[in-house]
């Protein structure tokens, strides 16, 4: 396992890193990680999110993204800037404020969408705003 400590939300390398990682090192990282493959389906999802989010890892994983686990993500500001980067064999790196509104009363947050040009693993970052 990798000390992950000085990694930040907003760190320019975190992509590589996320890559790289197992599950044991994304639960070190203090703020939420969902990682999804082509399809949407979630493959990574850290235990500060399922702390966060009220979800656990084991309900997650396996479950697509913005039909069942985030339908709240599944609009023009996050499900299809990963669609339209993917379209265009384009990398993402896009940081936004957002609410997220399911299982929830609305959270206020920042979510970073992050891909490389050809995704087999794009992710959701999630820090939460006080």
């Amino acid at each position: 396992m990798r000390t992950l400590e000085r990694i930040t939300f907003e760190d320019s390398n975190i992509l590589t890193m996320l890559l790289g990682s197992t599950p044991e090192d994304l639960d070190q990282l203090p703020f939420g990680v969902i990682g999804f493959d082509r399809e949407g389906i979630v493959r990574q999802y850290n235990a500060w999110e399922a702390k966060a989010a009220g979800l656990t890892q084991s309900r997650v994983i396996g479950q697509p993204l913005f039909t069942s686990v985030a339908p709240c993500m599944n609009n023009y500001l996050v499900a299809q800037r990963f669609e339209d980067a993917a379209g265009d064999k384009q990398a993402l790196d896009r940081t936004l404020p957002y609410v997220l509104t399911l299982r929830m009363r609305p959270t206020k947050v920042l979510l970073r969408l992050l891909a490389p040009a050809v995704p087999d693993r794009r992710f959701v970052l999630v820090q939460w705003t006080p």
